[in-house]
């Protein structure tokens, strides 16, 4: 009722590795505010990683 997963009844299925886990809308609005803190985590990396590079290029072409 107040978690982020629910389970299904795994009593009655008979191969015990197929559980359902079912997210409850909490479960569903966490899973996204990870996903975009990841996401911005991410861009942030591809962002320094890209001036880190052009830096390099730009350090290449004034010593040749």
């Amino acid at each position: 009722e107040k978690g982020f997963v629910k389970l299904g009844n795994f009593r009655a299925a008979e191969d015990k590795r197929r559980y359902a886990y079912l997210l409850t809308p909490k479960g569903v609005a966490e899973k996204a505010a990870i996903t975009q803190r990841f996401l911005a985590r991410k861009m942030a990396e591809f962002e320094a990683l890209k001036a880190e590079i052009e830096a390099l290029k730009s350090d290449l072409n004034q010593n040749s």
